[in-house]
C-alpha cells in the first residue's frame, strides 16, 4: 500500500481537495486497497485550541460541483515529524510548503517530499485559491497531478 500525505499551508483548501480528489479517483479505478490518502497543513493557522477548521466552503463547493465526495467532518491538522516515517510520499502543493515542511521534518533522506505537479512533469506550484479565488484552476491542477500519480503507479514507478 502506498501512503500519501498531501500538504498545503492551512489544510482547508488545496490539500483536502487533493485528498478527496485522489480518493475518488482511486475508488473509481478499484485501487482503494493500493493507497492510503490523508492531508495536513504546515501551519497551525487554521487550528484553534487543538481543533482544526473544516474544509473552506468554496473548496467544498468546488468538490460538490464536480461530484467529488468528501468527509464533512474533515478538520485541519498539522503535519508532524512522525509523518515522515508514516508516509511514503509527502506531497506539497507549492515550494513554500516544501520549505515549511522541511522545518517540521528536518532532513528528507529518503526523498519522500515532492510537489504535486512534479508527478505531472511540470514541477510548478498550485496556486492557493484562498488568495486567488480561482478554485476551478486549483481543482484542475490538482486533478492533473493526481492523475499523474495514478499513471506512475500503474507503470510501477511509485515506490513503497
Amino acid at each position: 500500500m502506498i501512503k500519501i500525505l498531501f500538504i498545503c499551508y492551512g489544510n482547508i483548501c488545496r490539500s483536502p481537495m487533493a485528498e478527496f480528489i485522489m480518493k475518488d479517483m482511486i475508488k473509481k479505478q478499484g485501487l482503494e486497497n493500493e493507497f492510503h490518502i490523508q492531508s495536513a497543513a504546515t501551519s497551525t493557522e487554521e487550528i484553534w485550541g487543538g481543533r482544526g477548521n473544516p474544509i473552506y466552503s468554496p473548496a467544498r463547493a468546488e468538490l460538490t460541483k464536480r461530484g467529488i465526495p468528501f468527509d464533512s467532518n474533515k478538520r485541519a491538522v498539522q503535519a508532524t515529524k512522525a509523518d515522515y516515517d508514516k508516509y511514503d510520499y509527502l506531497i506539497c502543493m507549492e515550494s513554500m510548503n516544501v520549505r515549511d515542511l522541511m522545518r517540521i521534518i528536518g532532513f528528507d533522506k529518503e526523498h519522500k517530499v515532492k510537489k504535486l505537479l512534479d508527478f505531472a512533469g511540470s514541477g510548478g506550484d498550485i496556486a492557493d485559491p484562498w488568495y486567488s479565488g480561482d478554485f476551478t484552476a486549483t481543482y484542475e491542477d490538482i486533478t492533473k497531478g493526481c492523475l499523474a500519480i495514478i499513471e506512475q503507479f500503474k507503470e510501477g514507478k511509485l515506490c513503497r
